[in-house]
């Protein structure tokens, strides 16, 4: 049941932006595993066993991210979850860990509503910022979160958690060159229409 924000309607979809649960772990872990189709395609194919650390390192994090209801969900009309963003800390400030959309509801304005809800909800919880690591060089990433407000951030403004992250995904992630750190000044952003109950 959604209960912290009110529905947002968008063509030819309509959803509305909620805090997930515990119990909605194995969906997040379905939905990221369909949105990676995109990266594989643009031969960015993570060729690591199912059992690898990797993935069971990321499912702990959304775990926690859903059990500190930092976890926000795009669910569709149907009940059907269409996406999520899960946000964590990294240096005692805000990291948005991931966010993910089902392929068929890509470029629907789905990320854009997780993303301004992501930020709305670590400005109610006090974040000035907002922190998060992704690839530069594809034109549905790095753009997409400049459009946002975001910048990428050189090495020497990184804290030790940040260094630590953008460091164990270089290790793992395929084109380890190309993932890049970025980061928002939320006292910048202004809401993205969503209202609490």
């Amino acid at each position: 049941m959604c209960t912290l924000y009110a529905v947002k309607p968008v063509e030819p979809v309509a959803f509305e932006i909620c805090i997930g649960s515990e119990r909605d772990i194995n969906t997040l872990c379905e939905i990221d595993l369909d949105a990676s189709r995109l990266f594989e395609q643009a031969g960015l194919e993570l060729n690591l066993p199912e059992d690898h650390a990797f993935f069971r390192n990321e499912r702990i994090r959304w775990l926690d991210s859903l059990l500190s209801e930092s976890a926000l969900l795009a669910r569709g009309g149907d009940g059907q979850i269409l996406g999520f963003a899960a946000s964590g800390q990294r240096d005692n400030e805000p990291y948005l860990d991931q966010l993910s959309v089902r392929v068929e509801f890509m470029r629907m304005g789905i990320g854009g509503a997780l993303l301004a809800a992501a930020q709305d909800l670590a400005l109610q919880r006090g974040g000035q910022v907002l922190w998060l690591t992704t690839y530069g060089h594809l034109p549905w990433n790095r753009p997409f979160y400049e459009r946002a407000g975001f910048a990428v951030m050189p090495q020497s403004s990184w804290g030790p958690d940040i260094l630590k992250e953008a460091g164990y995904e270089r290790r793992w992630l395929p084109s380890p060159e190309h993932r890049i750190v970025m980061r928002k000044e939320l006292r910048t952003y202004r809401g993205g229409g969503f209202i609490s109950y």
